[in-house]
Order: structure tokens, then sequence, then C-alpha cells
């Protein structure tokens, strides 16, 4: 049995396809009710074929809670952990540290009691150490905890801590850390955000660089990852090294739009996220954006995904590729 958690995110979703498509025997976490359907939604762009989607054995459980974990771990011999709370709200920090790593140890504990055999964990780049004078950065790049991290980047880096803990009890784990994953689905939230937004006419872009995956990367690199003899090693998953600017201009080309037009400058976004910040604290509200987000719109990242190109010989789809794909799904939807 292969245990799957965050079934209803992103990542997850498209994961619990292609492992019931393989024929596994998968039981998938949820919290509520309404998120599944986001997952029926995910398999139906894959395929005409319901009886798939209810060969998934649904099981209602909250990661942070051990009662309701503890009977989704019986029979279970593999573990694909990707629940996670992303957030660069600072209101947040405290439940991602609850979610992201308390969520985490608990995995972990029942892993390692349940003698599960492979662990794959669904880290970020923002768990990774910045890059040395200019360099790409590697698996090798060490995390500096005196920088001024956002509250999601301790928190993943927290989490990743607990999973070695669980390679140092006799689980084999692989950790996995993407870039920013773009993928069909989930249009209201994260990547999908951008889809919907510039579909609808967002007339904005930055300049600042980062890396990109597609979420069929993804999901085939972990499958991979845990049908092969490795163990206890990280992986970056990284398409392609790009401007925000680029990505969106692909995905108004993508929908036949008007790409972006108006350039954003650092210190537009520094003024904005600082009244951003200060209407929050009044009306109560998320802001509209934060002083990291801010920030990641401007900075200038590039990453290597060598490591697992040269290991299993993996070849990533073009960036281009993946938004074009995301974009047809996004009109069928």
């Amino acid at each position: 049995m292969i245990l799957v958690t965050g079934g209803t995110g992103l990542v997850g979703a498209h994961l619990l396809y292609h492992l019931i498509a393989s024929d596994k025997k998968v039981r998938a976490i949820y919290r509520s009710e309404n998120k599944i359907e986001s997952v029926k939604n995910v398999f139906s762009l894959y395929t005409d074929d319901e009886k798939l989607f209810s060969k998934i054995e649904w099981f209602k459980a909250d990661i942070t809670e051990v009662p309701s974990m503890i009977p989704a771990f019986l029979e279970v011999d593999k573990v694909y952990h990707c629940a996670a709370l992303i957030s660069f709200n600072p209101k947040d920090y405290r439940e991602m540290r609850k979610v992201n790593i308390h969520g985490t140890a608990i995995v972990v504990n029942l892993a390692i009691d349940a003698k599960v055999k492979k662990l794959c964990f669904v880290g970020s780049i923002a768990a990774i150490g910045d890059s040395l004078n200019g360099n790409i950065v590697t698996e090798e790049n060490e995390w500096n905890s005196q920088k001024d991290n956002s509250g999601y980047s301790i928190t993943k880096f927290g989490a990743e801590m607990e999973i070695w803990r669980a390679s140092q009890e006799g689980v084999k784990v692989v950790i996995v850390n993407p870039g920013v994953i773009l993928g069909s689905g989930f249009w209201n939230s994260g990547s999908g955000k951008l889809f919907s937004q510039i579909y609808n006419g967002f007339k904005y872009f930055t300049e600042g660089i980062t890396g990109f995956v597609g979420v069929k990367d993804v999901v085939a690199s972990m499958i991979l990852l845990m049908n092969s003899e490795v163990k206890n090693e990280r992986f970056i998953l990284v398409s392609e090294n790009k401007s925000f600017k680029e990505v969106f201009f692909l995905i108004a080309d993508g929908f036949g739009k008007k790409r972006p037009s108006k350039s954003i400058k650092p210190w537009q976004t520094s003024i904005f996220w600082r009244i951003s910040s200060f209407l929050s604290a009044i009306s109560g509200t998320p802001p509209l954006l934060s002083k990291y987000s801010a920030r990641s719109a401007h900075s200038v990242s590039k990453y290597s995904s060598e490591k697992i190109k040269k290991l299993l010989n993996f070849e990533f789809e073009s960036i281009e590729k993946s938004i074009k794909r995301t974009s047809n799904n996004y009109l069928k939807n």
C-alpha cells in the first residue's frame, strides 16, 4: 500500500493519477470533502475513465493530529509526503511550523513505527542555500540560518531535518526540491493563479529569475526515485531558469492574449508591500504582497538539476511545452 499525504494539492493530485494509472494500491489523506473534487478534475484532464478515480482509498485525517494519522499507516510500505502549507504572510508562520515541521515529524514517527520501506518528501528550492558568488545553486549549497529567510523557507528546511531523522532511524528517504511548479487543475492557488490572472488581462511583470518545472516532471521524478535503489539523497527539480517576464509572456502567448506590458521595479514593490502590510494590519485580511514575495519577484537565483539528470538519465520537458499544455487545460476547464 502506498500512502500519499497532501493528495488534494497540485503535486499530490497529479501523483495520484499516475500511481493509480500504473495499477498501484493507493491511500490518500484528505481534510475536507470539497477538495476531493479538485482531484477528480485533474483526473478528467488525463482520462474519461471515471473508474480510475474510484480506485483511490480516501482517508480523512489531519497530519498535525497523531490519533487521526495512526490508522492511515496500516499496511503501508511507501509514503509520498506532499502535504504542506505555503504562505509568505508572516501571520501564517506559526501555522506553517505546525503543518510543515510538526506535521512532518508525525509522518516520520509513524513511518518509523510502521517500518515503511521508503519515504519521498516534496521539499522546495526555498529550503536550499543561496547562490555563492553568483554561481548556479546545487544540492551542495548550505542553508544560511543567519539570513532573513521567509517563514516558508524556514519551515520547509525544518521539515527536511525531520526527513533526515527518518533516514537515521532506518527508513530510506529521498527528497525532491522543485522550483516553481507549473501545472493544471488548481487555478485559484499557487502558480495556477498566474494562468488565471494573465488570462484575465494581468498587465505587470518583474525581471526576477528563478527555477521553473512542470508538475509532470515533478511526479515522474518522484516515482522514478521511489522505484530505484537511490536512498538518502536530495534532488533539485528545475527544468529551466527563467525570468517571471519570460514565463508571463509564454502564458499570455499560450492563451493568445496580450502580453503583460508594465515592468514593476524593486522600489515600487518595496513601497507596495509596506502599504499592503499596513492595510492588512488594519483590516485583518491577508496582505496582497508580503516583504518576501516582493523580494522573490526581483531576486535572481539559478538552479541546477544535473544531479538527477545524470543519475537517472532524466530529461525535463521545456517550460514552453509545460505552459502550452497547462494553458490548453485551463481553456478546457
